[in-house]
């Protein structure tokens, strides 16, 4: 639907504007606007329509895109704002620029580490990795062939079978040099005992159902959805990835962490829910979080650049978010659950040889 507004729609906006910004420093072509676009209202709407078009955006009536436009006007300003003030990072306008951050949460998390049964083991005897003496001082999973492609969870609050399929794509691939994109949608489908669906789940739990099933369909054989579906049976004929257990890595220890993450993807938790998540566009995050966690993900590497130590994460909201749908975020945070408490409850999956 265009715009088309009449005269009266045109003064409510422009009774609404904010007329005047400050210039900042970063690359608008990356963050996807300029600062002419925020000094007039016929900028705005040009720049709005033009953001319509990009994401396929489509709206029932003038009234619906009409408060569309009032929430991704605010949400302009919310990045112009910090784009201002901070230099790690920035902000830009992608496909959540119409939500409010309350629709966003509530459509693209989906951890749950409040299911019945416990999830940290009494000890954490089984991490394999405690005796590691040296890591290297970078790693990147990605340049070493053991990750797939940036996949989407869309409004489906599944994060925990994207985070635990990547662990295991990773693993796999190490394991046997085949990197093959598995199924979210079986998880999703299928793990059901303490998991929920689009409801939400937590990644340990993915990994015991993967030993239990006797492995996981790859994505081309089982689909996904975007919604929960029903659970269809493993066909023998079918190949699958099969895993031999999981384990945890010590809680609150960056080092460990890293000590695990040089010798293979991992899966994590992190409190994903502050604004600037919502429209992450570059660089080395270290913008407001706390350490309640709700979003699974999966760190694929870590690096430094400019004095700035970084993890990189691999997320599930497409590659048209952040860098390519991955985010560094900070580490050396001096605080022991690290950056948004990514290392509060991280895990992996392990395979036999």
């Amino acid at each position: 639907m265009g715009f088309s507004l009449s005269s009266k729609l045109l003064l409510l906006f422009m009774s609404t504007i904010f007329l005047v910004f400050v210039a900042s420093a970063h690359d608008f072509s990356i963050v996807g606007y300029s600062p002419k676009d925020l000094t007039s209202i016929d900028r705005l709407i040009e720049l709005f329509e033009s953001w319509v078009s990009k994401h396929g955006k489509v709206y029932e009536s003038i009234e619906e895109k009409w408060n569309r436009f009032e929430i991704f006007k605010d949400n302009l300003k919310h990045i112009d704002e910090t784009n201002k003030k901070i230099t790690s990072y920035w902000l830009g306008l992608n496909e959540f620029a119409d939500l409010t951050h309350e629709e966003f949460k509530g459509k693209y998390l989906g951890l749950k580490t409040d299911l019945d049964k416990p999830r940290r083991r009494e000890s954490s005897k089984d991490f394999r990795y405690r005796d590691v003496k040296d890591i290297p001082e970078s790693v990147d999973w990605r340049q070493k062939g053991a990750v797939t492609h940036v996949k989407n969870q869309g409004g489906c609050g599944s994060c925990w079978a994207f985070s635990t399929v990547a662990a295991v794509e990773g693993i796999n691939q190490i394991v046997t040099g085949n990197l093959t994109s598995l199924s979210e949608q079986e998880l999703i489908d299928c793990d059901k005992l303490y998991n929920n669906g689009c409801n939400g789940g937590l990644m340990d739990y993915a990994f015991a159902f993967i030993v239990s099933n006797g492995g996981i369909h790859m994505e081309e054989d089982y689909p996904y959805l975007m919604d929960e579906g029903t659970c269809e049976e493993k066909k023998e004929a079918v190949e699958v990835v099969t895993i031999s257990g999981y384990e945890d890595v010590p809680e609150n220890d960056e080092n460990s962490l890293l000590k695990a993450l040089a010798h293979q993807p991992l899966s994590v938790a992190i409190e994903a829910s502050g604004r600037d998540f919502q429209f992450y566009s570059g660089g080395i995050f270290n913008g407001h979080c706390g350490a309640e966690l709700d979003h699974g993900v999966t760190v694929v590497g870590y690096g430094s650049t400019k004095n700035l130590d970084y993890i990189i994460v691999k997320n599930s909201w497409g590659p048209k978010w952040g860098e390519k749908g991955y985010i560094r975020m900070k580490r050396n945070t001096g605080k022991p659950e690290g950056k948004c408490g990514i290392n509060k409850m991280a895990s992996y999956p392990t395979k036999k040889k």
